[in-house]
């Protein structure tokens, strides 16, 4: 006859037992998924995990994600749409979240962008850090371009300066673009108290720009490669896709990454 004590102890035992089986069956229903997809991607990618990593880069990004930075975000226009930001801020990929997005505000002198004002309001509201860019035309008179965006961007504590767009040389010789650039920037510092950055491609920045902006915050777009062609010079920002796939967003929408910590990009930030 076997004692009642030790009944009891089998009794208490198998409850635990039951218990953790169940435990471990509800982590496995709710880690599963995400389990079996990596382990696929580790398996195809020949036994690495960094290759698995970027395979599972591509199935949710679309495109390949440089490695060795901790900040990403993207830009946007009218061209993507009505976009859901809340879906924005909420993808997480590998730890890969959209921390901050510059909006297109205005382009030349009589252009806004007709998705603007809500994309403004709503990265405010899920809290994904905001700024807001100019596209600017050589050909056009600086000053009215600068009274434009300025018109139409109010800026707030914890926004990212304001963007100055220069890509397109118009026609224009490279006296009257810097002349003009320098202008845009001079009065938007003026303004706002805060020094723009600026966007440009390498190409362009070597052509017309680096002997006069040195001293200003670098955003630089080259696609598709492992590094942008600026050796010679630091950046701070590098759009490195014109592709990315992103929830929330029904179009193909540039991704960037910040050559920084989270720290360091919220210190750049209006006061």
């Amino acid at each position: 006859m076997i004692p009642k004590s030790r009944k009891k102890r089998w009794k208490i035992a198998a409850v635990k037992l039951y218990l953790a089986g169940g435990i471990a069956l509800i982590l496995a229903i709710i880690a599963g998924p995400a389990i079996y997809r990596y382990s696929v991607a580790f398996f195809r990618s020949g036994y690495s995990f960094s290759a698995a990593e970027q395979y599972h880069n591509l199935k949710n990004f679309g495109v390949p994600i440089p490695g060795g930075y901790k900040v990403h975000g993207i830009d946007v226009s009218h061209h993507q749409g009505k976009i859901n930001w809340t879906e924005v801020d909420t993808m997480d990929v590998n730890g890969i979240r959209i921390a901050f997005a510059f909006l297109k505000a205005t382009e030349g002198i009589t252009r806004q962008d007709r998705q603007f004002e809500r994309n403004w309001k709503k990265t405010k509201e899920v809290g994904i850090m905001r700024g807001a860019y100019h596209f600017f035309h050589p050909s056009r008179n600086a000053a009215e371009q600068a009274r434009n965006f300025i018109r139409e961007v109010k800026l707030e504590p914890g926004d990212l300066p304001p963007v100055l767009d220069i890509e397109k040389s118009n026609r224009q010789s490279k006296k009257v673009i810097v002349d003009g650039a320098l202008e845009w920037c001079r009065l938007i510092e003026e303004h706002y108290g805060v020094k723009p950055i600026i966007y440009t491609s390498p190409g362009f920045y070597n052509k017309y720009l680096t002997d006069d902006f040195g001293d200003y915050t670098l955003w630089i777009a080259h696609y598709y490669k492992d590094l942008p062609r600026m050796t010679h010079r630091k950046w701070q920002f590098w759009q490195h896709t014109d592709k990315a796939k992103i929830n929330g967003i029904s179009k193909g929408v540039d991704l960037n990454v910040f050559n920084g910590s989270l720290s360091k990009l919220q210190r750049m930030c209006v006061e």
